[in-house]
Order: structure tokens, then sequence, then C-alpha cells
């Protein structure tokens, strides 16, 4: 199988384990967990929500952001959307329609999987292997990955 055809089949097994979030918050949500500084340390709501007044010249509070991200609150204007995009490097669409979100929501979870050394140390080892010796790397992940969702199963942390 071609490599980039295996990695998409990672990925979107990556996507099926977890969904993407499905709400306005839980889309917020996922942008601080994943979209991070250089150094690799999490914005603050003031640290972004600074950025959004400067962007639209709205008020817009780290309390208000807050709020959105934990659900608290809901109906942001759609300027206020653009910003946090804009921000966080993501279309608008990215908030509101289900495709683009899901889209997006795959791609952050690679992202945020790179982000941990050992992954990203067992990428770049597998890189310059075959497409045959790739496809038996995954193979190998999708058994080990696997026999832990049925041991987490059995033992009620699944």
């Amino acid at each position: 199988m071609p490599e980039t055809h295996r990695a998409q089949e990672v990925t979107d097994a990556m996507a099926d384990e977890k969904p993407a979030p499905s709400t306005l918050a839980g889309r917020i949500d996922a942008l601080f967990r994943v979209v991070r500084r250089p150094n690799r340390e999490p914005y603050s709501h003031e640290e972004v929500a600074r950025a959004c007044r400067e962007a639209t010249g709205d008020s817009f509070s780290a309390t208000y952001l807050w709020q959105l991200r934990t659900g608290r609150r809901d109906n942001p204007t759609k300027r206020h959307l653009e910003a946090l995009a804009q921000f966080f490097h993501v279309p608008v669409a990215y908030f509101f329609d289900d495709d683009q979100g899901a889209a997006v929501a795959k791609e952050l979870e690679l992202l945020g999987a790179l982000r941990d050394a050992q992954v990203r140390s067992m990428a770049l080892r597998a890189v310059g292997l075959s497409p045959e010796a790739v496809g038996t790397i995954s193979d190998m992940i999708d058994v080990i990955a696997r026999r832990e969702r049925e041991h987490g199963a059995a033992d009620g942390t699944a």
C-alpha cells in the first residue's frame, strides 16, 4: 500500500478513536489544547483575548473566552469567531461546519501526536523505509492499540 494511503489510514483510525469535537466549546478547547506557543507552552485566555480585541476592535475579555471554551456561553459574534480562527490559524468554518471541523480536528490530532517526542522520533525513524516496512509498522501499531483498548475495557479504564 502506498505510504500516503497508509498515513491517511492511521490518521483516520486516530480520528475514529477520538471523535471531532461537535460543540463550539469543544472545538475552542481543542485549539487551546493542541495549538501552542513556539516554546510548546499553552496560550492563556488573556493572551488570546488580547489578540482578538486587537484584531476586531471589539470587547473580548479573557472571561468571555473562558465562557466560550467551557460552554457557559455559546453565542459569539462572527467577528469573534473570525478573530479566533485568525489567531489559531484555522479556517473560520472550523467552528460551524461539521465537515470542515472534522478535517481540522484530524490535523490538530496529528499535530498533538507529533508534539510527543517519542511519536516524533518513531515517525522520523520511519522516513526512508520502504512502503512495505511502513505498512508493517502501521499494522503493529494497530494490533497494540487494539490490545490496549481491549485491556482498558476489561479493567474499566476505557
